[in-house]
């Protein structure tokens, strides 16, 4: 009955990605049904340690992400948890071998949003690490199965594109981040006198990320490079709308890309797939 439990804990995780992204879903259901239930654990796992520090604003965030982090750990310890998301991602850092050392980033830069409001260049370059490129590494520890040889020649294209998706995130949020929570991400940026050269500095770093991260996707295995590349051409495609835009526009509002044009990445990228040009 063992297998049940462990099923049904990964099917929660499952059910958490497809309540919280519809993006991230579609790139998911393009992996070979092989990385499916691993990476929507990831998913689960660090949607949930971010929905503390991001949304439980009427409760005691510090405990709460306190408690999540010590179950984490005593969930890999024992190899158990009767929290489906911690049992789920537990199972998955067992089977792939997940450095503590990259979970334990992750949490940090969870405490970080607890306390940090402004970050210089090296607590940025921290926060980065450990909110996004580590949740690239423990994604390509899944695709390389493994392998560490490719894992390494991998690792450093997975951890620019985790931090591509993260900094046009930011930018994508600067009003939710500065109104809603008092935080400024990019070092030495005034949200108050944010201005069309320093958006071009920004938007150049982004775009390097960018294309240093596609030719690690295009060495990908097989089974991965599908779905990490229509995360890669959605987050493309909602940084191309953001550059767009004047700096006044980026402070007012959050830009989106609507289901239809995610829907027609898709159909874009499996015809790709198909025609082996990824």
């Amino acid at each position: 009955m063992m297998a049940l439990f462990d099923k049904t804990a990964l099917e929660c995780s499952k059910l958490i990605t497809e309540r919280y992204s519809t993006s991230f879903t579609l790139g998911i259901k393009t992996l070979d049904r092989k990385f499916h239930f691993p990476i929507y654990a990831i998913y689960g796992f660090v949607r949930y340690a971010d929905e503390i520090v991001d949304t439980f604003h009427d409760f005691d965030k510090k405990t709460l992400l306190e408690r999540f982090k010590h179950d984490t750990y005593q969930a890999i310890e024992e190899g158990i948890s009767l929290n489906p998301v911690l049992h789920s991602f537990q199972l998955v850092v067992s089977q792939y071998n997940i450095e503590n050392e990259l979970i334990e980033s992750f949490l940090r830069s969870m405490e970080m949003d607890l306390y940090c409001q402004e970050y210089d260049t090296d607590g940025y370059s921290e926060y980065i690490y450990g909110s996004a490129e580590v949740v690239g590494l423990m994604c390509l520890r899944v695709f390389c199965e493994g392998n560490l040889a490719e894992f390494n020649r991998l690792n450093e294209p997975a951890r620019k594109l985790g931090s591509a998706f993260q900094k046009v995130n930011f930018l994508r949020d600067m009003k939710s981040d500065f109104v809603e929570r008092g935080r400024t991400y990019f070092p030495g940026v005034d949200f108050s006198n944010f201005g069309c050269d320093v958006k071009q500095i920004i938007e150049d770093d982004i775009q390097r990320d960018f294309n240093e991260a596609y030719i690690g996707i295009m060495n990908l295995p097989r089974g991965a490079r599908m779905g990490v590349y229509l995360a890669y051409m959605y987050y493309q495609t909602l940084f191309n709308k953001i550059k767009q835009l004047p700096a006044s526009r980026i402070q007012n509002e959050r830009v989106r890309v609507p289901n239809p044009q995610k829907f027609a990445l898709l159909a874009q990228t499996y015809l790709k797939y198909r025609l082996n040009v990824i």
